[in-house]
This record gives C-alpha cells, structure tokens and sequence, in this order.
C-alpha cells in the first residue's frame, strides 16, 4: 500500500481478514487492482470500496455484467442471501457477516461472505452446528418467502451434509456413536481412488451413522426456519436493500437488524438491464467461493 494514495477510511485490518493464505504477490495484484478501480472513477485516492470490489474480483471473478436476470430470479437470490445473513447475525458463534450481494459472478448467482474476527486453529461443536444452520437459511428463505425451490441451494446441502457427517464420523461429537472415528481414509490415490477400498465398519454402525447425521440436520433446519419466520420484517427490509443497491456491506445489515432504515451506500451504480428498487418478496440465489454462504 505505501505506493499508493490511501483514502482514510481505508481499514488494513479488514483486508487482511478477507484476504487468508495470499501470497506477497497476490497481495500486490489487489493493490494495483484496487488502484485501477479508483482510476476507473476518475478518484484522486484509493478508497475502502476500492479494495472490496479488487478482492471481490480476485476471489471470485469478475461481475457478469451482461447477465441480465428476470426480476423474479432477482427477488429470490436476494431472499436466499438475506436467509443466509440474518442467521448468520443471529447464531451463536458464527462468523461476523461481512457482505451480501446479488451481483453475479462466476458460477454464483449472489453471495454471502463472512469474515473471522481472528485466526481460528480449532472449531468447537456450538460453531459447527451454527454453520449448517447458516447453509440452510438460503433454501428455508425461498421456501417460506417464495413459496419453491431452487437448485441454489446445492452448494449449501453438499457442505451442511459434509459437515454433519465429519462431525459423527471424524471428530466424535455425537453422544450416540462417542469418541471414535468411524471414517474411512478417502485420499486420493494414483488415477483416482482406489477401486478396492476395504472397510472396518458394520452395516449397523453405518445406519446409527446415517441417523445421527440426519438427526442433525433435522435439528438445525428446524431451528434456522424458526428463527427466519421470527424475523421476517428484517428479511423483507434486507431483500429490499439488496434488490434496491445490489451490495449491502456490515454497517448496512447492522443497521437493518436493528430495526433503522439503512443507510445508503456511498457509491451505486445500478448494472445495465437490471430495475434498481423492488419491494419485499421473492429471491433466487447459488453460492460459491470460501467465507461464503
């Protein structure tokens, strides 16, 4: 950064938050690309939005600009990330909710990025249980909001079932299966996995594995709909901010939690193609990248 002009409110602090496991020369490329945004805009200082948008691009490609949704894929992407980010503000030991957009990139349709507060070396169970809970809250929106289902939510069930089982099968976090390990090694092998892979596990133990991870994914989808009902005037107001601004950042959904208008953003130019306001109602959404749900 000491090569270029930083604006004041740029925070170095977040940016390292959002940028784990970089490289000296990755970090250098967000640098020059935050720069290039500020010269896109004719700006006489690097700004914090700046940043967002390089790091945005690095991790997640660039936005889709030509892609021009149908306003009911729009109103259902924002209701599915506003699922996400309300129970990540509302669960226990999650991740501070850092953003939310419905702006189209790569293979993502909108996404919800959360940023760690510090270097985590461990995860506890409370937070584990928080984290699928947090998976669920997209399709839960949609179902509730827009009354259907969409393949969205794929991305969301593969990691909220991954989980799940790693947490019955690997770290003994069930009372019902204890302290053991009960996984097979599925590393990968020369020309792909091993076709012969024995296993030490029974049949019954397998189906107490498959209940107990059922089990928990029952509990968690029940709590994260309960909590998504309870707080359906902040869901409309979030998919209205986002249907409205496109990309709401942490002070925006801070403000929306506790019941105020938000605030508007600094700089929004609507994408071509795509009508700035909207009311509270439907969504669409999938979600990729690290951090994001």
């Amino acid at each position: 950064m000491r090569k270029i002009p930083i604006g004041q409110d740029v925070n170095p602090s977040v940016i390292a938050r959002g940028t784990p496991g970089m490289s000296g020369a990755d970090l250098a490329n967000l640098c020059n690309e935050a720069a290039l945004m500020a010269a896109r805009r004719s700006a006489r200082v690097v700004e914090m939005q700046d940043f967002e948008k390089a790091k945005d691009k690095i991790i997640m490609g660039p936005e889709r600009k030509s892609m021009v949704m149908p306003e009911e894929e729009r109103r259902n992407t924002a209701y599915h990330e506003a699922g996400h980010a309300i129970l990540g503000k509302l669960l226990p030991k999650c991740d501070p909710v850092h953003k939310v957009t419905v702006i189209p990139r790569g293979r993502a349709l909108g996404v919800t990025m959360s940023l760690p507060a510090q270097d985590r070396y461990s995860y506890d169970r409370e937070y584990m249980l928080s984290q699928i809970s947090m998976l669920f809250g997209g399709r839960i929106a949609e179902e509730v909001f827009m009354n259907q289902m969409t393949t969205g939510a794929s991305n969301d069930f593969e990691r909220a079932t991954h989980i799940a089982r790693d947490m019955v099968m690997r770290y003994g976090m069930t009372d019902a299966l204890g302290p053991m390990v009960y996984a097979e090694n599925e590393g990968e092998v020369f020309l792909g996995r091993s076709v012969t892979k024995t296993t030490n596990i029974s049949e019954s133990t397998m189906q107490k594995v498959d209940a107990e991870v059922r089990r928990i994914i029952d509990e968690q989808y029940k709590l994260a709909r309960r909590l998504i009902e309870d707080n359906s005037d902040k869901m409309h107001a979030m998919a209205k901010a986002l249907l409205e601004w496109e990309t709401i950042d942490s002070d925006q959904i801070d403000d929306i939690m506790a019941g105020k208008e938000p605030r508007p953003p600094k700089d929004f130019t609507p994408r071509p193609g795509n009508s700035g306001g909207g009311t509270g109602g439907p969504t669409v959404g999938a979600d990729p990248a690290p951090n994001a749900a």
